[in-house]
């Protein structure tokens, strides 16, 4: 099987979406003790070590979890994050092989964006 190439979104491009689409799902993959001390406002919690399981759940099981509904997997809209890019990678890397092709990290993570948030 070919490898995945993964799809990157940018500060400018994920500031687009979250002003626009009613349907972004925008995963934080840190630990909690990361999010506790700041997030991107509209994402939801999922760690990196249990996407897997979280995207493996039935919709019913993921809304009540998460609060949110489940994408369905070819929804354009599933952006991950991370501090720096490299755990959003490797969720986005799972989303891919559970079938969500045109999921997407962003790569500058939480550091760009609290940097150019002035948070």
């Amino acid at each position: 099987m070919a490898s995945q190439v993964t799809k990157d979104i940018t500060y400018e491009e994920l500031k687009d979406l979250l002003g626009k689409s009613q349907n972004l799902l925008l995963v934080d993959v840190r630990s909690k003790g990361e999010v506790d001390n700041g997030r991107i406002p509209g994402s939801i919690h999922i760690p990196v070590e249990t996407v897997e399981a979280a995207f493996g759940l039935e919709a019913e099981e993921f809304k009540a979890k998460y609060g949110v509904t489940k994408p369905p997997v070819d929804t354009p809209e599933l952006v991950f994050h991370c501090q720096i890019g490299k755990r959003g990678q490797t969720a986005t890397n799972t989303a891919n092989m559970l079938g969500y092709v045109n999921a997407r990290n962003y790569t500058g993570g939480f550091k760009e964006w609290s940097e150019k948030e002035g948070k």
